[in-house]
Parts: structure tokens; sequence; C-alpha cells
């Protein structure tokens, strides 16, 4: 940008000295830790909620699984919206529900309430990390960069897991001082800082003229039959996998009704909301989200499980259990930005898979009379895990994904991210279904064993993956 006179203006000079700096950054690192903390954060408020309303601790799950089944549908979604009608009015707009789910949740009186409050913050945090992939990866473009700028990915995935699991942590004080309202309020500071900043900070989106802004072809543009699509079948597959053990025949008959058509819907498409021939053909791509599912499952079985064995088995406050697992976060902090730099991939996934195989037998050696040390140390090994497969499969995102469909795959990448959150969710009400125990514990632990040589087998046999462990890309 050039004034009459011919000179640089003065964000054309930022931006060619520092495609990168603070001021372009800072909003996409707020924008994306509000999706991890608020998934985290209500861990240590359940039971204080189901008392004073006077409900079953049990029924305070959804509270947990609408979050996650809004977020597992709104990512890709948000993705799609970001590509077709500008990152940045899709980011404002998340915030903006972000901002109306704490009000509504805050303000709540039952748990009605405080689960549209859940599904307004799932679908609003949504919109941060594809809508901050979409922008990093034009940035690189219009910078003329050719490698992944690693400080930058680095910072968004500290953002993602300092957050996620400083959650707890955050979520016992505030409870502990001034009560569960305050696991909902908290959005409103957070997003009002967040809104500023986007306001003030991130570039414009190019003007989009009359036609473009039409309903028709919005839809016709983001494929909107199979966003709804992709949506009932998310929503059905989730409703099922949350209720097993019981095996919920409906949810799976809504499961098949809807993913058929769409699968159909889909392959027929030329620029499909989910491209399945392509997802096919980008093995690589694919390896990237079942590793990151299966990572995560390791990870939030310790944020959840471990936390719930904490409080009933261990005899631990919420304030004491959240505040074990913050070491958690700060490994992961302090691993992410120095691996993320370095653009490392092969490397940093092998050291995942192989502390969460040591983190996993560390859950079956805990027992209700461990030391609160020997719980820290099992969560520092898996902090190591979240800071090694965020950065390495996040790297292997932005490179596998196709550039003009970064939004969608960094939406579905983390839609997987949710799968194994959800599956976490899953296997733990399962092996605590008539107790918290510590066989159910280390029933935990043996489960994890099993999805940490199924991240290594990923890995080392993945040969995409060659050449990108120890070199810089």
């Amino acid at each position: 940008m050039r004034t009459d006179t011919g000179e640089a203006t003065a964000p054309a000079r930022e931006f060619a000295r520092k495609p990168f700096g603070w001021t372009f950054t800072t909003p996409l690192y707020v924008g994306a830790g509000l999706n991890p903390v608020n998934s985290s954060i209500i861990a240590t408020a359940l039971v204080p909620i189901a008392t004073e309303l006077h409900v079953a601790v049990g029924s305070t799950a959804v509270l947990v699984s609408s979050l996650y089944l809004a977020s597992a549908v709104a990512q890709p979604t948000a993705g799609k919206l970001a590509e077709v009608l500008g990152a940045r009015r899709i980011f404002l707009a998340g915030i903006v529900l972000v901002l109306l789910g704490g009000v509504v949740g805050g303000l709540g009186q039952n748990l009605a309430m405080l689960t549209v409050s859940r599904v307004l913050v799932g679908v609003g945090t949504s919109a941060a990390f594809p809508c901050a992939m979409v922008l990093i990866r034009r940035r690189a473009q219009d910078a003329g960069l050719d490698a992944p700028p690693g400080g930058v990915l680095g910072g968004i995935a500290i953002a993602g897991m300092a957050t996620a699991a400083v959650g707890p942590p955050i979520g016992g004080l505030l409870v502990g001082a001034a009560g569960w309202r305050w696991a909902f309020l908290i959005n409103i500071p957070v997003t009002l800082t967040a809104l500023v900043m986007v306001l003030r900070r991130l570039p414009a989106d190019p003007a989009l003229d009359r036609a473009d802004r039409a309903f028709r072809r919005v839809a016709d543009r983001i494929d909107l039959p199979g966003i709804l699509g992709f949506a009932v079948a998310m929503s059905a597959l989730v409703v099922f996998l949350m209720g097993l053990p019981r095996l919920g025949w409906a949810a799976l008959a809504v499961f098949v009704v809807a993913a058929v058509p769409t699968v159909w819907w889909e392959l027929r498409r030329p620029a499909p909301f989910f491209d399945f021939r392509g997802l096919a053909a980008n093995g690589a791509l694919t390896r990237t989200y079942l590793r990151q599912a299966l990572t995560l499952l390791g990870t939030y079985t310790v944020m959840y499980g471990v936390t719930q064995w904490m409080q009933a088995a261990h005899g631990l406050s919420s304030v004491t259990a959240g505040l074990l697992l913050l070491p958690m976060g700060a490994v992961s902090a302090l691993l992410s930005h120095p691996l993320a730099r370095r653009n490392l991939i092969r490397g940093p996934l092998i050291v995942s898979a192989v502390t969460m195989l040591i983190g996993s037998a560390g859950i079956m050696l805990l027992t209700s009379h461990s030391p609160a040390l020997a719980i820290v140390l099992v969560s520092l090994v898996f902090g190591v895990a979240s800071a090694t497969t965020t950065v390495g499969n996040q790297t292997a995102l932005y490179l596998e994904a196709p550039p003009d469909q970064i939004g969608t795959a960094s939406g579905l990448f983390r839609t997987f991210g949710y799968l194994g959150t959800i599956t976490s969710a899953v296997i733990g009400g399962i092996v605590f279904r008539s107790g918290v125990t510590d066989h159910g514990l280390h029933l935990l632990g043996l489960v994890l064993v099993g999805a940490g040589l199924a991240v290594l087998l990923l890995t080392v046999l993945d040969r995409r993956l060659m050449g990108r462990g120890t070199t810089t890309i």
C-alpha cells in the first residue's frame, strides 16, 4: 500500500519488515486458546453445579458433551466459511457467540440454560483455529515464504495446549473462590479483549460484491447440503459414542441415514465440503488426523479421567486436583515453541508416541495411596506427549493440506481431535461405571497403551515423514 507521494504506509512498511509481528499474531493466540480452555475449565465445576442445581452429577456430563458435539461440527464449517466469506469476518462472529455464551451461562438457572451456553461457546470458539490457519497461510503467501512460519504455528500450539492444561487449575481456583458461575463468566472479559484486538489488529477481508453475498451463491460455494449432512451425521455419531456402553440404535440409525446420502452427494460435487476423494488420495493428511485423535485421547483421559479419580478415589479437592495438572501445561508450553520454530515433524511425533506409552504405563502404576509427586510426574510425561504431537501434527497439516482448503482441513483436524476427546470420556464412563476405583484407572492406562502403540505405528511406518524429523523443512 502506498500514498500519493509513492511512500509506503506504516502498515505496509511493518508488513514488509515483519509480516508476523505481535500485532498480527496476538489476536490469533487469544482466539486459539478459547476453545481448549472452555473444554477443560468445566472439569472442576461439574460437582458444584450438580449440587446447586439439585441434579445428579452424571447428568452434568451433558455440559462436556454438548461443547464437544458443537465443536466437532462447527470446526470444519467455520473453516469453509472462512475460505469463502473471509477469515476475519468469521473470527469476529465466533467471538460474539462466545461472549453471548458466557452471559447465558453466568445467568443460567437450570441445566438446560447451561447446555445452551456451552453450545454457543462451542460453536463460537470453533471459528478461531481454522480462521487463524487461513490468515497465517495467506499471510505467508503474501510475504513469499516457502517454509511454514514455525514460530507462529508454535504460538498457536502453545495457546491451545497451555490453555487446555491450565483449564482445570483455573477452573478449580475460580470455582473455589467465586463459585461455579465463573467457569462461564470468565469468557466475558476474555472475549471483549479479543474482540478489540481483532478489530484493531487483523487486516480486513476483501470486500464482497452483492452477488457474492447472495444466499444462493454463498450456499453453493460452501456446499450447504454437504455441511448439513455432515452436521447431522456427526451429531448422531457423537450421541452414539457418548451413550456407550449402552447401544443407542436410534442414534446409529440416524448416522447411517444421514451419512450415506451425504457421501453420495459429496462424491459428485466438484468442490465438496468434505472431500472424500481428496482425503483418500492424501494419506499423509489422513494419518495426521488419526495421530491427533489418538494422542488427544490420552491427554484428555488425564484431564478428565485422572482428575475424576484424584477427587473420588484419592480424596483430593477440586483446587488441588487442578493444580496437580498445572505442570503439564507448563511443560507443553516450554517445549512447543523451540520445536515449532524448526518445523520438525517425524522426530517430535516419535517422541510423542513413546512418551504416551510411558505415561500410560505410569497410570497403571498409580493407586489411591500414591504420593502427589507420582501424579505430577505422570502428568509431566503427558505434557511432553501433548507438546510434541501438536507441534508435529500441526506442521504436517500445514504442509499436506491443499492451500485453498486450509480452513476446512484445519477444522477437520480439530474435529478428529474432538473425536479422540469424546472417546476418552466414553472410555472413562465405561471403566468407572460401577465406581471410581484404582482398577478402573488401571484399565484406562491399558487402553492408552494400545492407543500409544497405534500412534507409534502411524508414525514410524509413514514414508511421507521420512526426512522430516531431524532437519528443518
